[in-house]
This record gives C-alpha cells, sequence and structure tokens, in this order.
C-alpha cells in the first residue's frame, strides 16, 4: 500500500509537469488531469475520481480567493489613482538602485508580521511591480526579497498561525520562541532574498508585466499622497496587529476586544481597507460612482486565471492529502531515528512536498513530534518548533497555491517559477534549518 501511494503520488505529479511543460496545457486542466491520475493509481473508486479535488478547489476559492479579490481592488486602486506611484517615486528618491532589493526585503518584513502570507503578497505585488517599472529592473530582483521576507515569517515567527499552532501542541514558550524565531529569520531573509534574487535575475531577466493592475493616471492628474497611500497599504496590518493582540493578551472576550479581534480577521481587514481605499483613492480624488466602480470591477480581469489556477493547486492538494500519503511519510521518517530536531525539521518537509501546505505541514509535524518534545528544554522545545516552521517552507511546487500566484503575477514559466520562488523556498528552510541546528548547540 505504501509503495502505491508514493507512486500514486510521483504519478500525478510528473503528470502536471509533462502537461505543462511539454504538452502546453493550461495549468488548471493539468492540475486536473494530475488529481485525477493520482486518485485513479492510489485505488480511489472512479465515481469519486474528482470528489477531493472539487473540495479543494471550493475551500481554496472560499479562502485564498477571497483574499486574492480583494487585493486586486485595493491594488487596481491604488495603482489607478497614482498612489502606486508615489510610493515608488518615495522609495527611489531616498534609496539607491542598488539598495532597492534590501528596501524590498525590509519592507515585507514589517508589513509580513502579523499578516497571512496570501495578503502579505497581494499588498505588497503593486510596489514591487511599479518599483521594477519605474527603475527598470528585473521584477525577481525586486519580488524574491519581499516574498523572503514575507515567507521567513510566514514559517518562523509567532503570530502567524503555523508557529502559534506549533507553539500550543508543543507546550512552547511563547516570547522565547519569538526571539528565537527572528533571530533566524533576519540571516534568512538575507541570504534567501536580497543575496540570492541577485543571480536570479540573471537567470531570468523579465521585466514586470506591463498588462497587470493597469496604469497610473494621466501626467498631471491629481494623485493621493505618500502618507495616504501608505496608510491604506499598513491599514490591514494594523488591523490584524491590533487583533493579534487582543488574542494573545486574552483581552479579545471583552466587548472591546472581541470587536477588534473580528475586525482584525484577514476577510475582513482587507474588506475594511478596501472601502477605504475606495475614498481615498476614488472619492476624495473627485472621481465619481461610476468611475470607482469601473476601476473596481477592472480588477477583476487580471486575476481570473490566478484564481482558477490558484483553487486548482488546492484541489490537487486536498487530494494529496485524502491519500493519506503525507501521515506515511512522517510515520516512517519518526521511525528513523534520527536527531530529534533535525527529524522534526524532516518530518514538516516530507508533509509539505505532499500536500503544498505550510500551515498543513506544520499541525501535522507538531501533532507527531509532539510526545518528543516532553522530555526537551524550553530552549529546545522553542528550536523544535522553529525546525517544523523552517521545514514547512521547503520546496513549494507545483500543489502549492503560492506557486502558482508567483508564476502568474511575475509572469513566469513553471521551469522560471522552479528556479526563482521554489529555489528561494528550499534555501530559506535550508538556512533555517542551520539556524536551529546551531542554536541548540549553545542553549
Amino acid at each position: 500500500m505504501s509503495a502505491q501511494l508514493i507512486i500514486a503520488a510521483l504519478a500525478g505529479i510528473a503528470t502536471i509537469i509533462v502537461l505543462i511543460v511539454w504538452l502546453k496545457v493550461h495549468p488548471f486542466l493539468a492540475l486536473m488531469g494530475g488529481s485525477a491520475v493520482m486518485a485513479l493509481s492510489a485505488g480511489v473508486p472512479y465515481a469519486d475520481t474528482f470528489k477531493s479535488f472539487l473540495s479543494g478547489l471550493g475551500s481554496t476559492l472560499s479562502g485564498v480567493g477571497v483574499l486574492i479579490i480583494l487585493g486586486s481592488m485595493i491594488g487596481t486602486l491604488l495603482v489607478s489613482s497614482g498612489g502606486a506611484d508615489t510610493i515608488v517615486d518615495t522609495i527611489l528618491d531616498g534609496t539607491p538602485v542598488q539598495r532597492l532589493p534590501w528596501a524590498m526585503a525590509l519592507i515585507a518584513f514589517i508589513v509580513g508580521i502579523p499578516l497571512f502570507f496570501e495578503v502579505g503578497i497581494v499588498i505588497l505585488i503593486p510596489v514591487v511591480m511599479f518599483a521594477a517599472r519605474r527603475a527598470k529592473l528585473p521584477v525577481v530582483l525586486l519580488g524574491i526579497p519581499a516574498l523572503a521576507g514575507l515567507s521567513a515569517l510566514h514559517g518562523l515567527v509567532p503570530p502567524h498561525p503555523g508557529p502559534l499552532i506549533a507553539i500550543s501542541a508543543l507546550n512552547a514558550n511563547l516570547g522565547l520562541t519569538l526571539g528565537l524565531g527572528l533571530l533566524i529569520a533576519v540571516p534568512c531573509v538575507i541570504l534567501a532574498g536580497p543575496l540570492l534574487a541577485k543571480p536570479m535575475a540573471k537567470w531570468v531577466p523579465h521585466p514586470a508585466r506591463e498588462d497587470f493592475l493597469g496604469k497610473p493616471p494621466a501626467e498631471g492628474a491629481k494623485r493621493p499622497g505618500f502618507g495616504a497611500s501608505l496608510t491604506v497599504i499598513l491599514l490591514p496590518v494594523a488591523l490584524m496587529l491590533a487583533a493579534t493582540l487582543v488574542e494573545t493578551t486574552g483581552i479579545d472576550k471583552s466587548p472591546v476586544g472581541h470587536v477588534v479581534a473580528f475586525i482584525g480577521t484577514p476577510l475582513i481587514a482587507l474588506l475594511i481597507t478596501t472601502v477605504v481605499a475606495m475614498f481615498v483613492f476614488g472619492y476624495a480624488l473627485g472621481k465619481s460612482l461610476a468611475e470607482v466602480g469601473e476601476q473596481v470591477g477592472a480588477s477583476f480581469a487580471p486575476i481570473a486565471g490566478i484564481l482558477f489556477i490558484v483553487g486548482a493547486g488546492g484541489g490537487f492538494k486536498q487530494t494529496l492529502v485524502d491519500s493519506k500519503i503525507a501521515e506515511m511519510l512522517a510515520n516512517a521518517l519518526v521511525q528513523a531515528a534520527l536527531p530529534v530536531l533535525f527529524s522534526a525539521w524532516l518530518v514538516s518537509v516530507a508533509i509539505r512536498l505532499a500536500t503544498g501546505s505550510a500551515t498543513v505541514a506544520t499541525i501535522t509535524a507538531s501533532g507527531i513530534m509532539a510526545p518528543l518534545a516532553t522530555g526537551l528544554s524550553p530552549s529546545h522545545v522553542a528550536l523544535m518548533v522553529l525546525a517544523i516552521g523552517a521545514g514547512s517552507v521547503f520546496l513549494s511546487h507545483v500543489n502549492d497555491a503560492g506557486f502558482w500566484m508567483v508564476k502568474e503575477y511575475f509572469g513566469l514559466s513553471v521551469g522560471e517559477t522552479f528556479k526563482t520562488w521554489s529555489l528561494m523556498e528550499t534555501v530559506l528552510s535550508v538556512i533555517g534549518l542551520a539556524g536551529v541546528m546551531l542554536l541548540s548547540l549553545v542553549l
């Protein structure tokens, strides 16, 4: 049975790659085909071939999909009003061109502290795109540092859901894990971000997409100020950070805390930001209701393909999860009697590769490793949380929604996405493991 499941998973992934790379099939259809091949190879009845796929498609579109839509609305309004231009002008005026990758990494690091990875992407993409256009730099050179900042925080630093779940499952100290997580995240971002982006930009020298998020207003048109534009971008950050603070301090049970926790959920925070963006980037600049409505409507066309590809990636992931291959691989690794922190990382890597989800990898690996954490010191329990988090971002590939988001946003081929995004995630994961192992020697 184990061999059959492994063969089924490999067959599904191989089918997707062959269909996209060699046969030039649209990724949505390729992901459907790969899911069908994997399900049938795993022994799923014919009638249930697409059951898991449809379930994953629906759950992904209802979660990440809605966030992408709202983020696209905000991004379109930001660009069409000239707000993105204002932000980029300010950044370029105060930052030498050779320092722009570092600036993007820093911005992503700050913005990404309270934000889910997917939310961070849709908020920062307009800034990355416009900065790359204006500076005439390859989009990868600025995009990879931003993605590295978001991904490192997503895997290593609470209050992101993965680390918080692992802290709870392993009974780790929140403050200690947060401090050690930031200590490891900084070199991860530096090495996997600006430094790695430099050779990547030579491998994939594509400029930013000209068709993405529309065009800025004509020269001389009224534009929002830097402060107003930055406020809109940082609004969801502030709302989510406030929600995290009330939840971690325990005051979310009070009437005020309950409201703050509600408006700080990703969906509500982005919905509020969309309404604010419509006012700041529309009505406040003298635009009519019809003009703002037209701009909001224009945000759907560029992301239609992204939505369905991301949804299909979620369907493929669910097929993998339901096949139990992740659970099987994790149990086999635990029984191999490797060093406990390395085992935690390896278990998380296996689940990440099988499911495509950093959060699922963290949750599952934490549950598997929990019995082994009972005899460890508080610092080593915190390091186990971080080892699991580092493993959870390893080698994003075709079953990860983030893979398809990056591919479509940056206008890359599948091979180019592997050479940039997937490589960055792998380097970040390995550096995170190295940081954990080094700290384990002194703590």
